[in-house]
């Protein structure tokens, strides 16, 4: 019996002794932090690819109409909107990019 009391005195003063230190509470930050050598390098090319991309959302809108524009000649154009529905979903895609990734991180 007084082994047990033993026990179930240690025990409460580690728990005791838990309970002081605070837990830590939410996501750690990270803070800015230090970018990693060649960093710049990676950032030129990733703002080439989205002026890249932007460029060719633009295109792709130009190419809709386009095709819109020919056929409305036959009498037809009707069935692009869907073409045009998946260009300006990937021009809210890569306008958005940014901000998304932003609020994941």
């Amino acid at each position: 019996m007084s082994t047990l009391l033993a026990a179930v005195s240690a025990a409460s003063q580690h728990l005791a002794s838990v309970a002081a230190d605070p837990a830590p509470s939410g996501v750690p930050d990270v803070g800015g932090g230090e970018a990693p050598p060649g960093a710049d390098g990676l950032l030129t090319v990733l703002k080439w690819v989205a002026w890249s991309v932007t460029a060719l959302c633009v295109a792709g809108i130009f190419g809709v109409a386009a095709r819109m524009a020919v056929d409305h000649s036959k009498g037809g154009g009707r069935e692009h909107v869907k073409g045009l529905g998946f260009v300006l979903g990937a021009c809210v895609l890569v306008g958005s990019a940014s901000g998304v990734v932003g609020a994941l991180v």
